[in-house]
């Protein structure tokens, strides 16, 4: 779906927007009752469903809480209010990339289980119902078992493609199911539409910081990278990428416009039209990362890029492995006019996939458990984010920077520029924490003094006490550095 002018906020949004800015203002004190949701309908002049959802809305953001037989309150314990970083100042000019050894150390320590770890932007097994996704597979083996001794077609099953379809919907996506092509996760997916619009050599924007997957993919494909200024809320500069477009020969354009890895940036609906706008323009390719889509805590964030496009331009890609189930590995990706590319590269080089997973797949999206389990995750989620951010308050230097996203598991820190974030990966390494340094999502040195820490993984008081470890030896690092200087 597309439109040439933006639609208003839903009526319950504007009514919760309305809310919080009186909580933020202090208009509405912690621990005030909030009107009865039949008083609110009647003040407001709305239906009782409407002021439902703006409350639910207000109770995801962690601004109310409803108490049982009492009615809704302003929460007790509001996020805590800390310094964001700024937007990202990253070169001119594209780099070749080269972060393959610091990943791999980070990533293989992630998984160590005697390490109490915040690198890995993958949430726990707690978050997934096992059982669920158990009798999923089992339920598809049994079903399809004839399957397992045929190859797969290369664009995946028919009914996930089509349950894929109905889950864009809400994005504001129209896609044909016939055009979705199944794959290995989305990297797979980001890797053959970068191979479907770009030669070795060629250069790709994106935004800056940025994941340091997509650097792998971009090294591994020998192609530069071009990094975009990025504000930490707002994400990927439109007017910086519209300069770059018009002096550099960019081929394409790698994008998060929703929670973007590592920031947990999320581009306003404005910019996401004005971005499809600048890419038909210069007829420029984009591919657009969804994986996070379902993490965002507001509907309005998860419209894609995508339903923006006139062109065909926006190849669309995500997975399940952040929302349902990691180990059954299904990714996806809509590439728009560059489709028929795509699939003739998926069959040279990856060929079908297990077909019973794809069709479990398909029975857990389409299970009405599924969207409740989604809301469960984000609220779960929401409150280790708020507990991490107060501890990082109490705990870092003075003067650090901490992002404050709307969804997902990562916190973006902007430590004093004193502290080396490397020698702090190294020195919490010593005492089997991991942390990821900055300078993983960047093919610059520009984020020496950044860390992302996820806290996706266990939360309990083991790990509440390492990450006030962290801030206990960056703040030494900055003394020892100060004294230092002033020596």
């Amino acid at each position: 779906m597309s439109s040439d002018a933006l639609p208003l906020p839903p009526l319950y949004l504007r009514l919760a927007d309305r809310l919080a800015a009186a909580i933020r203002s202090g208009a509405l004190a912690r621990g005030d009752r909030l009107p009865s949701v039949r008083q609110c309908a009647r003040d407001e002049t709305v239906s009782i469903a409407t002021v439902l959802q703006a409350y639910r809305h207000l109770e995801d953001a962690r601004l109310i809480e409803a108490r049982p037989k009492s009615g809704y309150f302003v929460a007790t314990a509001l996020p805590p209010a800390l310094q964001e970083p700024d937007t990202s100042a990253p070169p001119a000019d594209s780099l070749q990339v080269d972060v393959a050894s610091l990943t791999e150390r980070v990533m293989q320590m992630a998984t160590d289980p005697d390490v109490l770890s915040f690198g890995a932007a993958c949430p726990a097994a707690e978050f997934f119902d096992e059982e669920r996704l158990r009798r999923a597979l089992a339920q598809a083996t049994r079903r399809h078992r004839a399957l397992l001794c045929q190859y797969p077609i290369v664009n995946g099953s028919e009914a996930t493609r089509r349950a894929i379809a109905r889950r864009a919907l809400p994005w504001g996506c129209a896609l044909d199911p016939n055009n979705i092509v199944l794959t290995n996760g989305a990297t797979d997916a980001i890797g053959l539409c970068l191979q479907a619009v770009t030669r070795p050599g060629d250069i790709v924007a994106l935004e800056s910081p940025t994941s340091f997957g997509f650097l792998q993919v971009l090294e591994a494909l020998h192609l530069r990278a071009l990094e975009i200024p990025t504000h930490p809320r707002h994400g990927l500069s439109i007017d910086a990428l519209a300069l770059a477009l018009q002096t550099q020969p960019v081929r394409a354009l790698l994008s998060v416009p929703t929670l973007s890895n590592p920031l947990g940036a999320t581009m306003p609906l404005a910019e996401r039209r004005r971005l499809a706008q600048l890419l038909a323009e210069h007829q420029v390719p984009m591919v657009e990362d969804a994986i996070y889509n379902d993490w965002a805590e507001r509907d309005e964030h998860r419209r894609a890029v995508r339903s923006f496009d006139q062109e065909g331009l926006v190849m669309l890609c995500g997975s399940f492995s952040k929302t349902v189930a990691p180990g059954l590995r299904v990714g996806w990706v809509d590439a728009g006019r560059f489709t028929p590319a795509l699939r003739r590269l998926k069959t040279a080089l990856f060929g079908g996939h297990t077909t019973v997973a794809e069709l479990a797949m398909a029975d857990l999206l389409q299970q009405p458990g599924f969207e409740p389990q989604l809301r469960r995750m984000r609220q779960d989620i929401a409150r280790r984010v708020d507990d991490a951010r107060s501890l990082i308050a109490e705990s870092f230097p003075r003067g650090t920077r901490v992002t404050d996203p709307p969804g997902g598991i990562m916190l973006w820190l902007e430590l004093p520029s004193a502290v080396d974030s490397l020698a702090l990966f190294k020195a919490c390494l010593d005492e089997r924490i991991c942390i990821a340094p900055g300078t993983m999502f960047s093919a610059t040195d520009r984020y020496r003094h950044c860390i992302r820490l996820s806290v996706g993984g266990r939360w309990d008081e083991a790990q509440r006490q390492a990450l006030r470890r962290i801030g206990a030896i960056a703040e030494a690092m900055l003394a020892r550095g100060t004294l230092r200087l002033a020596a």
